[in-house]
């Protein structure tokens, strides 16, 4: 039977040692050899009809542990999530400590949960930050200069942008370095491909915005942690303020869409546009404050 520990780490990251016994490794071993051998073409063989002894000639080893670690890993990490109370955002990541043969099997998991979120005086601090903008307004109310449409937009805009930074000024929450990590793999994956598209390699493009690969990465980086801390802290006051998402309001925003499959495509996402609904109504919370 295998043992566990758990160790809670800075910014709500849980780190998850392992010990698997041999004897489970190599049960577990079995199993996967089992489910290759099915998918396995040996000459003279049907498919996956090859004798064990045959097959184990033909079969990595390192691709059935690799297969193991693919299918009975996952169950202990959900037993464990599910023991412990855990409530992971994000996949786990995975580290082999070590996974020698004939040894039990020591393996280390770490999962972030949701950051702790203390909004602190955020009401105040909107008020505030909109007086502030009201202030500097391009226009008056009083004065003989006629509001253009373009500058009532950027009024708005500067509201909006000053009650975000008031938001988020009056309250404190660590985002998970996993999540962070995990966001600006993916984002510099994507950036790559991108760029290659249009015939650049990622140092040219870097050089041709005159920045370095660190400044880029810590650029992306601290975009990345603003948006999710801004992200936990609407749901933080959504959830204080009992903001709600009524079944009428999503019903809505189906029947306004009249090609089929667009809204069968909103039907089967119906919790992402609740979401989605959730946050903007937060959002008109904040600026009306």
């Amino acid at each position: 039977m295998y043992t566990h520990t758990i160790k809670k780490l800075p910014k709500n990251t849980i780190e998850i040692n392992l010990s698997i016994p041999w004897n489970d490794i190599q049960d577990e071993y079995k199993k996967a050899f089992a489910v290759i051998q099915k998918d396995t073409s040996i000459e003279g063989f049907r498919k996956g009809k090859a004798p064990k002894d045959i097959a184990e000639k033909h079969i990595n080893k390192e691709d059935v542990y690799q297969k193991l670690l693919q299918t009975y890993v996952p169950t202990l990490y959900s037993e464990i999530v599910k023991k412990e109370g855990l409530k992971p955002i994000i996949s786990p990541r995975l580290e082999l400590k070590s996974a020698a043969e004939n040894k039990n099997w020591e393996l280390i998991i770490r999962v972030a949960e949701i950051p702790t979120i203390t909004l602190g005086k955020y009401v105040e601090a909107v008020k505030a930050a909109k007086k502030e903008v009201a202030k500097s307004s391009i226009w008056v109310p009083g004065k003989d200069k006629e509001v253009s449409k373009e500058d009532l937009e950027k009024q708005n805009q500067a509201e909006f942008q000053a009650v975000l930074a008031a938001t988020l000024a009056a309250t404190t929450v660590e985002v998970s370095d996993l999540i962070v990590e995990d966001e600006l793999n993916q984002r510099l994956s994507r950036m790559v491909d991108d760029v290659q598209k249009i015939g650049l390699t990622m140092e040219k493009y870097l050089e041709s915005k005159k920045i370095s690969k660190d400044d880029f990465k810590n650029q992306i980086k601290q975009e990345i942690i603003e948006t999710y801390k801004m992200e936990f802290v609407l749901q933080k006051i959504a959830d204080e303020q009992k903001i709600q998402v009524e079944k009428e309001e999503l019903e809505k925003i189906v029947s306004s869409v009249k090609d089929p499959k667009e809204r069968d495509a909103i039907v089967k996402n119906m919790y992402y546009y609740a979401s989605l609904l959730r946050k903007q109504k937060t959002l008109d919370y904040l600026s009306s404050l």
